[in-house]
């Protein structure tokens, strides 16, 4: 039996006087902040996008549910972290999250896990090409002006599974069953794109078409848009390298040691050796060299910078391939390619605190949208931290952080006959910058 109006019983007293707690309180909510993340959602249309992505198979005279509001309400519930399909059933009544649909908190329920599992493996191959296509058009979207240049980081990262599910592979390394989805994010961590593949490292034959349909759709926006891309040495393969030079987009790729690059570094290492040897041996000692140099399976010799680095631990070589004429070696190392291990932290953002890698269903459509769905709540999340003031802490908040301060805020709900009242807690710590933010979305671009 489960009353509400019965005590709950085990607490101890407090002060001399006895605790009585009731689960009556009426509407409540422990999620009010995603409330600021419809508002996100509102500016950046991701549902609405992904949406139109897809053919609706349902009778229209018998659908309670449309797409954009199960895409919805499935992006807001992994932003607020509810990963699971199943939490559908537990918050489709909680009255915040209608509201963050456009539905009264008194109003018809939201969908139900079973609809959230026919909505994951209704789209097929077709459909999740166009969904690719559209998050990279909402990625464009996302910047005010047409940039003259970008710079896209593209990764791979292991998702462990533990199932029959398609395309999963052994992989060696991290001895387990999984996928190794491919993901692109720009310089300033905006989500382009996520493709499912199995766990194996990406070879350059299967890297090439994937960049190829995320270069003709960047273009399709930004015709006169210079493109960068950058990676380490796992996409360093001369299918890519001769495709960036066919198609005029500039890269930076790692490149790993051989034996013929260290030849050129030989005389290099024992100088920086020797300097180090001579030196306090309290820090690093650094030397960089550029020359020219190419793998025999290259069509022709590229310009590769050589990192030379002797600590207390001995020596470090690093290397790495660009088509860029301009730029001292240094510069070029430093300042652009070792940017690249910002990437892992988006990552991290879409990984963990977003749970991406919860990719559980049996067909490999099915998970190919679940990567998209979890794309749209790193995409709330981002917009959220996005109108955050330059100078606030939050700006640079990581996702989990966000929303255990910002989105985790309890409500009371009251529903009136002109207005809904949401009564928040009076002690609740970040109350202005929660009203800045607010009065801050409605100029996210779109």
């Amino acid at each position: 039996m489960n009353d509400p109006t019965l005590p709950l019983s085990g607490l101890s007293s407090v002060g001399g006087k006895s605790v009585i707690a009731r689960f009556d309180g009426g509407m409540l909510s422990s999620n009010s902040g995603v409330l600021a993340l419809a508002e996100v959602e509102k500016r950046l249309r991701v549902a609405d996008r992904l949406a139109r992505c897809m053919d609706d198979p349902r009778c229209p005279d018998q659908i309670a549910h449309s797409l954009a509001d199960m895409i919805g309400f499935r992006m807001k519930m992994i932003a607020a972290g509810y990963e699971d399909g199943n939490d559908a059933n537990r918050l489709r009544s909680d009255p915040v999250f209608k509201m963050a649909q456009d539905a009264l908190p008194s109003g018809r329920d939201l969908a139900s896990q079973s609809r959230m599992c026919r909505l994951e493996n209704l789209p097929g191959v077709r459909e999740l090409v166009a969904m690719g296509r559209a998050m990279v058009d909402l990625y464009c979207a996302s910047l005010r002006q047409v940039p003259k240049r970008i710079v896209l980081d593209i990764d791979d990262t292991f998702d462990a599974v533990h199932g029959g599910q398609q395309l999963r592979l052994f992989n060696a390394h991290y001895d387990e069953y999984g996928f190794q989805p491919v993901v692109v994010f720009d310089g300033d961590g905006r989500f382009v794109g996520a493709v499912l593949r199995p766990a194996r490292r990406p070879s350059g034959a299967e890297i090439r078409p994937h960049l190829r349909r995320l270069v003709r759709a960047i273009r399709s926006n930004w015709p006169n848009t210079s493109i960068l891309i950058r990676a380490d040495g796992h996409y360093c393969s001369p299918q890519v390298i001769d495709w960036c030079r066919a198609n005029d987009v500039d890269f930076i790729f790692g490149l790993a040691p051989t034996t013929t690059l260290r030849k050129h570094v030989a005389d290099l290492e024992a100088r920086t050796m020797a300097r180090f040897e001579a030196s306090a041996k309290t820090g690093k000692v650094r030397r960089f060299k550029e020359f020219l140099d190419g793998a025999a399976s290259w069509s022709r010799v590229e310009r590769i910078i050589a990192r030379v680095e002797v600590g207390a631990q001995g020596a470090d070589t690093r290397f790495i391939v660009t088509n860029l004429a301009g730029g001292k070696a240094k510069a070029l190392y430093e300042d652009l390619y070792c940017r690249r291990g910002a990437a892992e932290n988006h990552i991290k953002s879409w990984k963990t605190h977003l749970a991406a890698d919860r990719t559980s269903c049996t067909r490999a459509t099915a998970n190919q949208f679940r990567l998209f769905l979890h794309a749209g709540a790193y995409w709330l999340m981002w917009g959220l931290r996005a109108a955050m003031p330059k100078r606030s802490s939050f700006a640079v908040a990581q996702f989990d952080t966000l929303r255990l301060r910002l989105i985790k805020i309890a409500a009371r709900v009251v529903e009136m006959k002109t207005q809904i009242r949401l009564h928040l807690p009076t002690s609740c710590p970040h109350q202005r910058i929660l009203r800045i933010v607010l009065d801050r979305i409605p100029r996210l671009a779109t």
